[in-house]
């Protein structure tokens, strides 16, 4: 796939825009579900659950793409990163409204959006006083975008009842949780780095 994108002369920095924008579309299709139910709920639910793995793949295949294709540049590093945390965010906040029908459902949203983005800060913060980037978990990227999937694809089951607006927002204090652990986590392991430097 990487090969064939590289061969149409497709860019990895427009790859790299186009997951956010993948993003923003789940974010809308779950943030919608509140205002349907039954099947047009579930079939909002499964969009933004493919939403979310589009966007995985537009995240795995712009790295492959600049090396298949030779198509590095000096920006890529920004369009590398800074899409991917607008991306969090329209997914996040997505399921928070999602959950929009229960007490604190959308807070959550604007919480586990924050406490993400707060971890890649941590990690950036990491290269940037020369201990490099430090990925560890429980809430990295991939974790957090499938436990959103596997809720959204649950929900979609239960179209029908009253469980998905619980679902969401289960799903989301389970991502505000881990990416609170993950930024302590993450600190931690910098601090431990500096203080090991003779």
């Amino acid at each position: 796939m990487a090969g064939a994108l590289a061969r149409a002369g497709i860019r990895p920095n427009t790859i790299s825009i186009f997951s956010a924008v993948f993003a923003a579309g789940s974010g809308l299709c779950l943030a919608w579900t509140t205002r349907v139910d039954g099947i047009p709920a579930a079939i909002l639910f499964l969009a933004g659950a493919v939403g979310i793995q589009l966007r995985l793949l537009c995240n795995l295949f712009d790295g492959m793409v600049a090396i298949e294709g030779g198509f590095k540049t000096k920006t890529g590093d920004i369009f590398n990163d800074l899409p991917d945390r607008f991306a969090d965010v329209f997914v996040l906040v997505g399921c928070g409204y999602a959950a929009a029908t229960l007490p604190g459902g959308v807070m959550l949203g604007w919480l586990a959006s924050v406490l993400a983005v707060g971890t890649a800060y941590v990690r950036a913060f990491g290269a940037s006083v020369g201990v490099g980037q430090c990925f560890i978990g429980p809430m990295a990227k991939q974790h957090r975008m499938a436990v959103i999937t596997g809720a959204s694809v649950l929900a979609a089951a239960l179209a029908r009842s009253a469980y998905p607006a619980q679902i969401m927002r289960v799903a989301l204090a389970i991502v505000a949780l881990g990416a609170l652990i993950t930024i302590v986590r993450r600190t931690v392991w910098i601090a431990r780095a500096l203080e090991a430097r003779p």
